[in-house]
């Protein structure tokens, strides 16, 4: 710590942190010292109460990367602030590695689920991730050598800028070290073989890579309703009748700012949809079993509504129109006749575009090859005034 650090941890009259935190810096603290209840927002509410006081908050590395202070930032004016930091445990890793951070990916799995890094494994990508535990490591490698990724290079770095730092390299698949720090780092080289499960940065992913029954939006529809959709920044997208969840896992992927929730009626189907999710590193993808329109009630206001099924169904649509934020899209596929009759009046009587999307596959036909055309899709687009 610096001088300035330790000036401001001596002269606190209360000083918040973990208790590794505390005990670290025990000969400084002069004041009171209090460890972080579970759960967290309680400690972030004894901050609030001490305003006033001399508050000190210990934290590792830098604060505003994936730690405390970001928290307390949400709370906390800036000219009520203070901040000290210090080189994240990102910025040691690819200091020993002489990696540059703007060119690799920066991963937190520290409690979060380790699918997390799926979509940032692509071949010769090179990723740094920021585990819970000591058993993180292992785990992650078994990811990896599960999905195609075995010949990848971990390198370990525990306890950095400590006395007992180690940095430790192997593969993936002959992943076996042992007496793992519980503070580490892992940096990944990654490899991938040619069966590996790669998500690519485009939309409209092959539909094999989705667990489904049939009940999916296919490849190149899907590419244009997520067009369609037009992800911002930040926004919620409903996705009712989800099916596989294909178009929600794509919505996500697009940003990670981005949530959706996906509805679906049939509990097979929404086990489906987590998996699928958990599949493509978006765990974080809400699930809601039930019919809609009821399974819509009370769940977070969406900015984009896709109706991939049901929209001729009693009061779905308009229990989406009713739903969607102002200046919302909603998009509606219909395959069959009565939900496109449905939608063209909903056209008619709201405005929108209709667009028929009609795709053909080249197959074998007696011998020789032909074109064999999908069942039809009318979609309309509308933008709520």
């Amino acid at each position: 710590m610096s001088a300035v650090a330790r000036g401001l941890v001596s002269g606190a009259d209360i000083v918040f942190g973990g208790a590794r935190h505390l005990a670290l810096a025990a000969p400084l603290i002069r004041g009171e010292a209090k460890a972080w209840p579970s759960p967290f927002s309680r400690g972030v509410e004894a901050v609030l109460a001490a305003r006033g006081r001399n508050v000190c908050v210990l934290a590792s590395g830098d604060p505003f990367f994936y730690g405390v202070g970001s928290v307390l930032a949400s709370h906390i004016s800036p000219d009520e602030t203070l901040v000290v930091p210090a080189p994240s445990s990102f910025s040691l890793a690819a200091a020993r590695l002489n990696w540059a951070l703007p060119d690799i990916a920066l991963v937190s799995l520290h409690g979060r689920a380790l699918e997390r890094i799926r979509p940032h494994l692509h071949q010769g990508a090179r990723v740094l991730a920021l585990t819970s535990d000591s058993e993180g490591p292992e785990a992650l490698a078994r990811l990896l050598a599960e999905t195609g990724f075995g010949e990848s290079r971990l390198t370990v770095l525990e306890a950095l800028g400590g006395a007992k730092e180690r940095i430790r390299s192997t593969t993936a698949a002959g992943f076996d070290f042992t007496d793992i720090a519980e503070l580490n780092v892992v940096g990944v080289e990654v490899a991938a073989a040619p069966d590996a499960r790669i998500i690519a940065y485009a939309p409209g992913f092959a539909d094999d890579l989705f667990e489904h029954d049939g009940q999916i939006t296919k490849r190149e529809i899907r590419a244009v309703t997520l067009s369609s959709l037009a992800p911002l920044r930040g926004q919620v997208l409903w996705d009712i009748g989800a099916g596989s969840g294909s178009v929600a896992i794509e919505w996500m992927l697009a940003h990670p700012s981005l949530r959706a929730i996906a509805f679906e009626a049939r509990a097979d189907r929404a086990a489906r949809i987590r998996r699928n999710a958990a599949a493509f590193g978006v765990p974080e993808l809400e699930v809601v079993e039930g019919p809609a329109p009821e399974a819509l009630a009370g769940l977070a206001t969406p900015d984009a509504v896709f109706i991939g099924g049901g929209a001729s169904e009693p009061g779905v649509l308009d229990a989406a129109i009713a739903a969607l934020k102002p200046g919302g899209r909603l998009v509606a596929n219909a395959v069959t006749l009565e939900t496109e009759a449905e939608l063209i009046a909903r056209q008619a009587s709201l405005g929108g575009t209709l667009t028929r999307i009609a795709i053909s596959r080249a197959d074998s036909i007696g011998g020789k090859t032909g074109w064999r055309a999908a069942m039809p899709v009318t979609q309309w687009v509308w933008v709520k005034p």
